[in-house]
């Protein structure tokens, strides 16, 4: 049996680095993708120096057959995906007066609907009691006017998870998204506090499962 394996989409050196060595602490390989793989290695060698078995890959978010290519090469290559960490989000600071339809657009399918082929890419190296985790945000609910697009980001991805969690669950599969309720660095919203939050979350028994969940600090 090999170990489980924790995908981490929109990796970087905050909250999805931090997911990630919890993760390897409770045995899992891990693998960090980031937009360059240039990027994603260095974070990879920080678990690996720690003893844990990590890789770093590169996959354009905003290209879908992309997406789907290296979310299954990772299946292919592990012979199974446990937990696929969608992290990303795109910070546009443009109001609803600056903000063209192709801006918003482009920061939904990199923050929102890059879900989808991820999903459908792990689905064949899924097994009963794999987890697809969100990471949201408040700004699903309060979203700042100088960000829109951010807003709009995390809205339609907390939606989706809803239906994701719905779909996979009869499979014993589940999603959550979690919502930090709180400003990233500030007080108890560190990464390493909220990554605690997320990996509490998707490592919950499943019954009386929820599809979302809050942090509040």
């Amino acid at each position: 049996m090999t170990a489980p394996v924790l995908l981490v989409l929109g990796a970087g050196p905050g909250v999805g680095l931090s997911v990630a060595r919890l993760f390897a602490a409770d045995g899992f390989a891990t693998v960090l993708a980031c937009r360059l793989a240039a990027d994603a290695e260095p974070l990879a060698e920080q678990l690996r120096r720690q003893g844990f078995e990590a890789d770093g890959v590169g996959v354009d978010l905003s290209d879908s057959a992309d997406v789907a290519e290296v979310v299954t090469g990772v299946g292919e290559r592990h012979g199974r995906i446990d937990v696929l960490h969608f992290n990303p989000s795109v910070f546009r600071q443009a109001d609803p007066l600056q903000l063209s339809v192709s801006e918003l657009i482009q920061d939904f399918i990199v923050g929102a609907a890059a879900l989808l082929p991820a999903v459908q890419a792990a689905r064949p190296f899924l097994v009963e009691g794999a987890r697809v985790l969100v990471t949201g945000s408040a700004a699903a609910d309060k979203p700042w006017q100088q960000a829109a697009s951010l807003g709009v980001q995390k809205a339609a991805v907390r939606n989706l998870v809803t239906s994701v969690d719905a779909t996979l669950a009869p499979a014993g599969i589940r999603a959550v998204a979690v919502q930090i309720n709180g400003v990233l660095g500030e007080g108890a919203f560190t990464r390493d506090r909220v990554a605690e939050a997320l990996h509490a979350a998707a490592t919950r028994p499943a019954e009386g499962w929820t599809p979302h969940v809050a942090y509040d600090g």
